[in-house]
């Protein structure tokens, strides 16, 4: 068995987002390329789960820029 390794720490450098419209259409571009990895590869799994919480950490950031909150 493999050593647990968390896809995100909190000692993670937090996103600088862009603004919300980039970010959205950041995420939605990498939605249509994630749509084609193989679901039986670990390492498109990896890279998938990788990029997708990259992408929705940074458009929950630019939201929470846009209302003026801080995280």
């Amino acid at each position: 068995m493999s050593e647990r390794t968390p896809l995100h720490t909190p000692d993670d450098v937090p996103v600088a987002p862009g603004t919300v419209d980039t970010e959205l259409w950041l995420a939605r571009t990498f939605l249509g390329e994630v749509a084609e990895a193989n679901i039986h590869s670990h390492g498109d799994m990896i890279k998938a789960a990788a990029g997708l919480d990259y992408r929705l950490r940074a458009l929950v950031a630019a939201l929470d820029s846009e209302r003026g909150e801080q995280r």
